[in-house]
């Protein structure tokens, strides 16, 4: 079973990075960090070596759940400013807002469940609906590509019911 999440009022990141769009059953993933990951140095004024990834959601995404459905997703570093960027780099500004932040550890493909989990067992009984804000994930000091024992948080956007 999953722990409670903690609630907790983002502020808003500044991040640069890039992005593509993509569905579940079209997922390029390991393109988007393939192509992010060897560039990241070059991003100026990081305030953290913990990597962002941002999926963007149509507002009918969760409510009419289809796998082929596209969204964008992002992998990006936080910056103290984003005056200077990249080339092949883009900004996109978090916004401010509450959010329930769930810790997840393990490989990729246990992943698929705790959303499952969030999205059907634990949003509705709380106190709380999804907000249609950026979900986004941090995989920090303790994440490690495919490993068991990588950990990340899982940032799920919601608001009061």
């Amino acid at each position: 079973m999953y722990k409670e999440p903690r609630i907790e009022t983002l502020k808003e990141k500044k991040l640069v990075g890039q992005c593509i769009a993509m569905s579940l059953v079209d997922n390029k993933t390991f393109e988007l960090f393939s192509s992010f990951m060897p560039n990241r140095k070059t991003i100026k004024n990081t305030i953290s070596k913990d990597i962002y990834e941002v999926m963007i959601y149509s507002d009918l995404h969760f409510k009419n759940f289809n796998p082929t459905h596209t969204f964008e997703k992002w992998a990006a570093l936080e910056v103290s400013n984003n005056e200077t960027i990249p080339d092949n780099m883009r900004t996109f500004n978090l916004e401010t807002g509450l959010y329930a932040v769930f810790h997840y550890k393990g490989l990729p493909q246990g992943f698929g469940a705790l959303m499952t989990y969030i999205i059907t067992q634990w949003i509705p009984s709380s106190n709380y609906k999804l907000d249609n804000r950026p979900h986004f994930n941090i995989l920090g000091e303790k994440y490690a590509k495919g490993s068991p024992d990588s950990e990340e948080e899982v940032w799920i956007p919601i608001k009061k019911q």
